[in-house]
């Protein structure tokens, strides 16, 4: 048996049928790309793109994807199959110019078997065809995005991705983990096989091993299963998040045949609305976050590192779960979950059979719901931070006896698949009466430009009140009554309300506003049946331009209600981290009302916005506040302070001079507001209760030379497809603070086994592609991504005008 990465050796271009190529419409040239690649990043944005917002103004396309590879002839009678992770989308694999499969759903695990199409002793070719276009909310990508592996096994073997790992009886002597596998004769021969099952703890160590014989009558399939006891068992949780490997072994007499190594977790889950979620015994609260898929500067590609430094920031961050929105995550970003310990609710589908965008999933949904579920469930298995799995996101069927059937249907599915965790849906009340709701909100002269998103904004508060309604309450009781947790989007208002019409229900806050974070966290702390909140967003994104982009009276045309941005808008700019990784202030303040900071947290409002008037500020805006104190050319200027904490006072200095003193709290909690005529600096915020210091921040004005900065995040990195250096670029003063008003573009270049995967700022209104050596900061901060492609020394070098370069030395090993 081998199991190989694919990723290497492709080309793409745009896709051109044979009969257009024989008319010379072929012309296009194959370009070299390494797997994962996002195709749709390399097109050129452009205002005028249908459902643009949507997409941050990426066209759509149709892609192929090619690769030649030999095959040799002592592979005849293997099993060799095509693993994608993920192809986006309607995917059509072609081996040597004949269908071997298709996949429409274009966030499924899928194999293709490839073997009955080979010339075994030659090279063979395949392609891949793909499309993005007017299929999606957001900005999705398009082409072999995931990874791709190459699967052959023998005749006798275990089949691929079948192999199951359960602990249903966990104390704290020993535990029960229970194995099971499907074995395949493909042979014209009965035969009588071993099976053999080997747990061993992350050092390497031996902790129970079983052997089964197993008769497999020709063609046939047959699971075996195991029960393995483990003593003292380490358990898997965010705080430690242990893992385990299970090696299973096919063996005819003594001679190997096959072989499978999965790693695991030990750990249990209990759920009720009384002690709410507990894992190992101790109850839990989720402080979750949304995500969408895409990775900033390398758009949809979904490279191992990039997913692992995801996760590493937002539990740095204080978040403890995320959520994949609107579809099922990656094997990449599950792996990363389970290695650093944080909780997982993973999305099937963003609609069912009632379409959001043109050319969406809906149109596919009737016929290949069951296909994704089993993919999803089959790729998340044994992956202990897996908690729940949501069968749908705001499905307009929700509200609906048809809808609720249809819901029942595919958490069974889940349930049949695995009883092991919860299910769950993110119901809005608000989407599942918009039958009643849009005839109202047009007989009020209310428009519904700009979509589902607008209409929410333009509610406000009347959101909640619309989602706590007696109608809302009759039209989702069915929908909610078919899970074990109940998801709810932008619904807090039920928290309390549910507590006493459903007392056995118990609520996870699917989605939430990032304007109603600390009402949000004090409702979960007060109500045992909620398990926790998922903030919209995490992690900004690109897409969905501009929903939490605060407008301006002077750039927003009279009378309109529209959220959505107009281009050059690229990300929704709505996250606690931004496209490049780095932390807003949002993220201070929520790192405060969780109580994971005593310390306060001081941001300022941008100068040249300090007296315009808000047009439109979303219930997903935050403000325009910024930590720093280094402003040129404003002397004198009142400058707007926020001030995030939960102590009962704030004093703030100026150069050591008290400028104000402001009760916590007094118009927004956690928070205290001050204007204070600039001076450049030190400024600094002291917290008091009852009256003694609780803790300071201190913000410092940059000045003198200006110097450019260059870190990478690791200086030594493998020289593999999954891997990738972060190089963080700063505009900076000598003592190193940062100037965030003297933005230059920066010019990168990379020399040795390397390539410029990406280049980009977290500008939410940018123009410049991630593709190119040169890209303008966004106050003050850019971030090159370094992809290795082969070993040695790699060097990267910077520039910006006015500043000397700077060099960053890399290793691939």
């Amino acid at each position: 048996m081998t199991r190989q990465s694919f990723n290497e050796g492709w080309s793409y271009r745009p896709k051109v049928s044979a009969f257009q190529e024989v008319a010379g419409a072929g012309t296009e040239t194959w370009t070299p790309v390494v797997l994962p690649h996002d195709a749709l990043l390399s097109g050129t944005r452009r205002p005028d793109v249908p459902g643009g917002e949507t997409t941050g103004f990426f066209p759509g396309g149709v892609f192929e994807y090619r690769t030649q590879f030999p095959v040799a002839a002592a592979e005849r009678g293997n099993r060799i199959e095509l693993e994608f992770d993920g192809v986006y989308r309607d995917a059509m694999v072609y081996v040597n110019g004949s269908l071997a499969g298709q996949r429409a759903f274009g966030y499924s695990r899928f194999a293709i078997r490839i073997d009955p199409y080979l010339r075994f002793g030659e090279d063979n070719e395949v392609r891949v065809h793909c499309r993005a276009h007017l299929d999606s909310r957001w900005y999705s990508g398009a082409g072999i995005y995931r990874d791709v592996t190459l699967v052959s096994k023998g005749p006798a073997h275990l089949a691929n991705g079948s192999v199951r790992i359960t602990t249903p009886d966990v104390d704290a002597d020993r535990a029960v983990v229970e194995i099971s596998v499907q074995v395949r004769n493909s042979t014209q021969e009965t035969r009588t096989l071993t099976v053999s099952a080997a747990v061993a703890d992350a050092e390497g160590s031996d902790l129970g091993r079983d052997r089964s014989p197993v008769t497999l009558l020709p063609g046939r399939t047959e699971t075996v299963r195991h029960r393995v006891y483990v003593a003292q068992p380490s358990l898997w949780s965010v705080e430690s998040p242990n893992l385990h490997t299970a090696r299973i072994g096919l063996y005819d007499g003594d001679q190997l045949l096959d072989e499978e190594s999965v790693r695991f977790g030990i750990r249990t889950l209990q759920l009720d609305p009384h002690r709410g979620l507990r894992i190992n015994g101790r109850e839990v609260t989720l402080r979750g976050a949304c995500i969408h898929h895409d990775n900033g500067p390398l758009g949809a590609a979904t490279i191992g590192r990039a997913e692992e430094r995801r996760v590493e920031i937002l539990k740095a961050a204080g978040f403890n779960a995320i959520r994949s929105a609107h579809h099922p995550m990656s094997s990449a970003l599950l792996d990363a979950c389970d290695r650093l310990g944080m909780l997982v609710m993973d999305e099937a589908f963003d609609m069912w059979t009632s379409s959001k965008s043109d050319f969406d999933y809906s149109f596919d949904f009737p016929e290949w719901w069951e296909r994704d579920v089993e993919a999803m469930v089959a790729k998340d298995f044994n992956h202990p931070s897996v908690l729940f799995y949501s069968i749908g996101n705001e499905i307009p069927e929700a509200g609906s006896g048809t809808g609720a059937a249809w819901g029942r249907r595919l958490a069974e599915k889940v349930r049949s698949l695995d009883s092991t965790r919860f299910v769950t849906n993110g119901i809005n009340g608000f989407v599942a009466v918009l039958d009643v709701v849009l005839p109202a909100m047009r007989r009020q002269r209310q428009s519904a430009e700009g979509g589902v998103n607008t209409m929410m904004a333009q509610m406000g508060a009347m959101l909640n009140h619309i989602s706590s309604s007696e109608l809302v309450t009759e039209r989702t009781a069915e929908s909610f009554a078919v899970l074990d947790v109940a998801g709810m989007n932008y619904a807090d208002g039920r928290y309390e309300l549910d507590r006493e019409l459903f007392p056995n229900r118990v609520i996870v806050g699917t989605e939430t506003f990032p304007s109603r974070i600390a009402e949000g966290w004090a409702l979960v702390r007060a109500n045992s049946h909620v398990l926790g909140e998922f903030t919209w967003t995490g992690w900004d994104y690109l897409g969905e331009a501009g929903v939490g982009v605060i407008r301006y009276a002077d750039e927003v045309e009279p009378g309109s209600v529209s959220i959505a941005h107009r281009f050059p808008a690229l990300t929704a700019w709505t996250g606690d981290i931004d496209i490049t990784g780095r932390r807003r202030p949002i993220s201070y303040y929520r790192e405060i009302v969780f109580g994971l900071r005593s310390d306060p947290y001081l941001a300022v409002h941008r100068p040249e916005n300090r007296h315009r008037e808000v047009a439109i500020a979303t219930p997903w805006s935050w403000s325009d506040a910024v930590a720093s104190w280094s402003w040129d050319g404003c002397d004198g200027t009142a400058m707007g302070v926020e001030v995030y904490s939960d102590a009962e006072e704030i004093e703030l200095l100026l150069n050591g001079d008290v400028v104000g003193r402001e009760r916590v709290g007094a118009k927004k909690a956690y928070q205290a507001d001050f204007e204070v005529p600039y001076r450049a600096g030190e400024l600094t915020a002291v917290a008091y209760t009852a009256g003694q210091e609780s803790g300071r921040h201190t913000l410092a004005s940059a000045s003198g030379t200006l110097v450019l900065r260059a870190e990478a995040d690791r200086a030594d990195i493998r020289a593999t497809t999954d891997d990738l250096a972060f190089v963080s670029i700063t505009l900076t003063d000598e003592e190193g603070t940062v100037y965030p008003a003297r933005d230059r573009d920066v010019t990168v270049q990379v020399a040795g086994p390397a390539v410029l995967q990406g280049l980009a700022s977290a500008d939410p209104m940018n123009t410049e592609s991630f593709l190119g050596d040169r890209h303008r900061t966004f106050d003050g901060r850019a971030l090159a991504v370094v992809r290795p492609t082969g070993t040695g020394d790699i060097t990267v070098r910077v520039e910006a005008p006015d500043c000397a370069s700077v060099t960053v030395t890399l290793h691939a090993r």
